[in-house]
């Protein structure tokens, strides 16, 4: 890469020779990072996206979601601030999960929270992968008092919507919380396809989202997050069986 560049300089400025003279001084200088172990990292530094958000940050953007849903039914719940804090000291550990309170509700408590807001920072700054398990993490606490409410699902369908997150991924990750297995049709939503579906359809689907729900995407972030998707996983193995089960293959 630095030959190249180098190259190109030298050719601006003196044509050939110096696209020449350009090329062997820039292959000097990697030769001299590569031995030294530091080209990767200089040379990807130079094109890596600097829209990264801190870990600060996205705890108190995290925290911020999780009090839209708490305070959805106009009461707060204590099973869902159990859930909440549960959480966040699974995933960060207890001294930073306090500090992370104490900031919020020093700075951000007595603000309005612009749920698009938060969404539109993190859509630019996080992978989709993770996107889908802040929406597992916020049904998770919806779901904490044995209940999804109307209300909740109202906010967690805007939150879903702001993330920039595919409907059919949406109805999946609700059919995890949302929908009683008593609905014959929720093995399917989870896979997101149809009950008519065919057995290669199901098949298909199925392969589809486990490359979707593997733990090993989330293996960057922290523990809280990658057991959040291995019960994403889990439930996509358990909907798979109940298919299975139903149509006898």
């Amino acid at each position: 890469m630095i030959k190249w560049i180098a190259a190109v300089i030298g050719l601006m400025y003196m044509r050939i020779p110096g696209a020449v003279i350009g090329f062997l001084v820039g292959s000097f200088i990697e030769m001299y990072l590569r031995q030294s172990g530091t080209i990767q990292k200089n040379v990807s530094g130079m094109f890596k996206d600097s829209k990264e958000v801190s870990p600060g940050d996205f705890e108190l953007n995290l925290l911020s979601l999780s009090t839209i849903i708490v305070k959805a039914d106009g009461q707060i719940n204590q099973k869902e601030l159990d859930y909440v804090r549960s959480y966040f000291v699974q995933s960060y550990g207890k001294e930073r999960a306090n500090a992370t309170f104490r900031t919020f509700n020093d700075v951000i408590k007595h603000r309005q929270v612009d749920a698009s807001r938060i969404c539109a920072y993190l859509n630019m700054r996080t992978r989709y992968e993770v996107r889908l398990q802040i929406l597992h993490f916020l049904f998770g606490i919806a779901q904490a008092d044995g209940n999804v409410s109307p209300s909740e699902l109202n906010q967690l369908t805007k939150i879903a919507g702001y993330l920039r997150l595919s409907m059919s991924d949406f109805e999946s990750i609700k059919a995890m919380f949302a929908v009683s297995r008593a609905d014959a049709s929720y093995a399917y939503k989870i896979l997101e396809i149809e009950k008519a579906a065919s057995e290669a359809e199901i098949k298909k689907a199925y392969r589809k989202m486990v490359k979707k729900y593997h733990p090993d995407k989330l293996q960057h972030m922290d523990e809280a997050y990658q057991k959040g998707a291995r019960e994403k996983f889990n439930k996509v193995q358990e909907a798979y069986e109940h298919i299975q089960k139903e149509r006898g293959f």
